[in-house]
């Protein structure tokens, strides 16, 4: 199979369009005329995903974060990320990078899914596809009401997590809620409109949980990483069913940062 006929399949389902226009998606490095015959996922192409992927024997690599996103000048050893894209080169590996038309065309419902939503909508619309709103996010009921301290214990369940960070009145009572996979504060507005009472998302600042509270929304940060690494189970079944004859592997989920209680 060639790389190409992964590709063509891959903006099938998640058409490039879909992407913010900062944002950086498709094939990044490589030709796509080489047969591929086994596909690493992974949520960053870090060099040590990139290591797990040559020792894989990997010959194409999907990530979720592009790894390029500005101008490059020049490609060579002095630079990290230039150095990654010999790697990839001299190793003979191929790399696609999905990020915002991902977050819009499947996060968003993965991650809705995981929380059990009901009754859901787009958090913040941007686009339509076959005559439905897509967008960033998710916003919908709870299986039931409940507190926010047993909130944060669906969501340390539902995405596997060793930890979650928590703004708000333990006690205080939720139903309705907001969720954005990786790094949400730019939708609190959007947040604000959907009376959610509740926003589960990642890398919020102080000001912004501050904020929040006060407008009477209670947040769950369950992290960058930890919202989005879902990213590869999800597409490496995806492969499988549609790509029985690939070999799919995934990088070792692990948290980039290490909790020190003591």
């Amino acid at each position: 199979m060639k790389v190409n006929e992964v590709i063509s399949w891959l903006e099938s389902q998640y058409p490039a369009v879909f992407a913010e226009d900062w944002d950086n998606v498709g094939f990044l490095v490589g030709d796509d005329k080489k047969e591929v015959h086994h596909v690493f996922l992974a949520l960053d192409l870090t060099e040590g995903t990139l290591e797990q992927a040559i020792h894989a024997g990997a010959d194409m690599i999907v990530t979720h974060h592009p790894m390029i996103f500005g101008g490059m000048k020049r490609i060579n050893n002095h630079d990290f990320i230039g150095r990654k894209v010999l790697s990839l080169i001299q190793n003979g590996i191929q790399y696609y990078a999905m990020h915002t038309n991902y977050d819009i065309l499947g996060m968003a419902d993965l991650s809705a899914d995981l929380l059990e939503l009901q009754e859901r909508s787009v958090l913040s619309v941007t686009g339509e596809r076959d005559g439905k709103k897509e967008g960033i996010g998710r916003v919908g009921k709870l299986s039931h009401r409940m507190t926010l301290e047993e909130c944060a214990g669906l969501v340390k369940r539902a995405f596997s997590l060793p930890d979650v960070k928590v703004y708000g009145n333990l006690t205080a009572e939720v139903e309705r809620a907001a969720i954005c996979t990786g790094s949400g504060k730019s939708l609190m507005k959007d947040v604000l409109a959907s009376g959610a009472q509740v926003y589960v998302t990642g890398d919020i600042d102080h000001h912004t949980a501050l904020d929040a509270l006060d407008q009477g929304v209670c947040l769950i940060d369950a992290g960058h990483y930890g919202t989005e690494y879902i990213f590869m189970e999800a597409m490496k079944q995806r492969f499988q069913e549609k790509f029985p004859e690939l070999q799919i592997s995934c990088a070792k989920v692990q948290q980039p940062y290490t909790l020190i209680i003591e």
